[in-house]
C-alpha cells in the first residue's frame, strides 16, 4: 500500500570504514543521488566482534553510515557498485522501501498519488 500523497522511493543504508567514504559518495552522486548524509563515530558489535567509534587521538580509522534517499531507476546502479566494493571491503549496505513528501528533493517526479 503507498501512503496517500506519498511517492515511493529507495532507501540506502551504507556501513563503510571511513578511509571508503569518498568512493561511496562519488558513487552516490555520479549515479544520480541528490543528496546523502553521513553519521561517522559508528560503534556496533558484529561478524568482526566488538567496533567502536574512532576516538580522538587513536590510530585506528573509524565507521560512517552513508544514507540516501533515490528514485528506484537510480538505486539500480548505486546497489550494484557498492555490492561490488563490499565484495572485497568491510562494510554492509542495506536497501528498503521508503515514501517521501518532496519527491523533487530526492531527484524524482511526482507520483500519481501526489
Amino acid at each position: 500500500m503507498i501512503p496517500a500523497h506519498l511517492t515511493p522511493m529507495v532507501k540506502l543504508e551504507i556501513v563503510v570504514d571511513d578511509t571508503d567514504i569518498s568512493t561511496v559518495s562519488r558513487m552516490l552522486e555520479s549515479q544520480g543521488a541528490t543528496g546523502w548524509t553521513a553519521l561517522p563515530g559508528l560503534s556496533g558489535f558484529g561478524h568482526h566482534g566488538r567496533h567502536q567509534g574512532r576516538l580522538l587521538f587513536n590510530d585506528k580509522g573509524g565507521q560512517t553510515l552513508l544514507m540516501a534517499v533515490v528514485p528506484p531507476t537510480v538505486a539500480e546502479p548505486i546497489v550494484a557498485g557498492i555490492q561490488e566494493l563490499l565484495a572485497n571491503r568491510p562494510g554492509v549496505m542495506f536497501v528498503s522501501e521508503t515514501f517521501v513528501s518532496r519527491p523533487a528533493y530526492f531527484g524524482a517526479v511526482a507520483s500519481a498519488t501526489d
